[in-house]
C-alpha cells in the first residue's frame, strides 16, 4: 500500500504545491485549489480530473479508481484506494489533476511539467 510519505513525495514534488488541511483530511494544493485530498484513514487519494481522464482512469482502474458517488464525481473527483494502485499510476494522476487544476501561465512558468501534456 501506498504511503503518507509516498504521496507527499509525489504531489509536492509538483511547482508551488503546498499541504493544508481540509475538514479531517489533507488537501494538496496549487494557487490555492485543491487538486488531490488524501484520507488515510480510509486510504484513499482523491483527485480533480477532467471527464476525459476520469473515464480513462475508472476504466483501467477496474473497481479500484471510481467517481466519487455524489455530486462532486460529475465534476471529475476521482478516487484511487491506495491498497490497490501502483506507484507510478497515481504519480501519472496526480500530474494530470496538477495540471489541469494549475492556473494557465504555469504553462509557460514551467513549460518541462507541461511538455507531454496532451490537454
Amino acid at each position: 500500500m501506498l504511503t503518507k510519505k509516498q504521496i507527499d513525495q509525489i504531489a509536492l514534488s509538483f511547482p508551488e504545491t503546498d499541504q493544508s488541511p481540509h475538514f479531517e483530511i489533507i488537501s494538496y494544493r496549487v494557487a490555492k485549489k485543491i487538486f488531490s485530498t488524501l484520507n488515510m484513514p480510509e486510504k484513499r487519494v482523491t483527485l480533480k480530473l477532467n471527464a476525459e481522464y476520469q473515464d480513462l482512469y475508472t476504466a483501467i482502474g477496474k473497481g479500484k479508481i471510481y467517481r466519487v458517488p455524489n455530486a462532486w464525481g460529475k465534476f471529475g473527483w476521482t478516487t484511487f484506494e491506495l491498497s490497490q494502485i501502483k506507484y507510478d499510476l497515481l504519480q501519472d494522476a496526480m500530474l494530470i489533476a496538477w495540471r489541469l487544476t494549475s492556473p494557465k501561465k504555469f504553462i509557460k512558468q514551467y513549460p518541462d511539467w507541461f511538455k507531454d501534456d496532451p490537454s
